[in-house]
């Protein structure tokens, strides 16, 4: 079974660093949740859901600025035997603001400046830069 919130930031940054235009992951309502936040805050370009066979996935464009890549790169905090839970105190910014933290709420999933803009803690799933 694999964790689609920890694969998915690898795949990208995996995709990045191989220079590659586009990657291909599993399709999840919180794949997809998770895509828009990162196409919102320009981490990547565009992502589009296929389905072959009867399976869905989703097809994702990176995006680079000047040949250089949008992420540099990834930190996984909460794993399947470790699920790393934050109250809205403890969300401190990614990177002096630089990076992002994405959280799974009660609301969905949300990036650490809209948590502390609500006022809600989460399971803090992984940083981007």
């Amino acid at each position: 079974m694999i964790h689609q919130a920890s694969d998915l930031p690898i795949r990208l940054k995996n995709g990045y660093l191989a220079k590659k235009p586009m990657i291909v992951v599993a399709h999840s309502k919180g794949t997809v949740s998770i895509l828009e936040l990162l196409k919102e805050n320009r981490y990547i370009s565009e992502f589009e859901i296929v389905e072959e066979n009867n399976k869905k996935a989703i097809t994702v464009t990176l995006l680079y600025t000047d040949k250089k890549p949008a992420i540099t790169n990834v930190k996984i905090i909460s794993k399947p035997g470790r699920r790393i839970y934050n109250p809205v105190k403890k969300l401190q910014p990614v990177l002096g603001g630089m990076g992002m933290a994405l959280i799974s709420t009660p609301q969905g999933i949300v990036t650490d400046t809209k948590a502390r803009e609500v006022g809600i803690g989460g399971e803090v799933l992984f940083y981007i830069w």
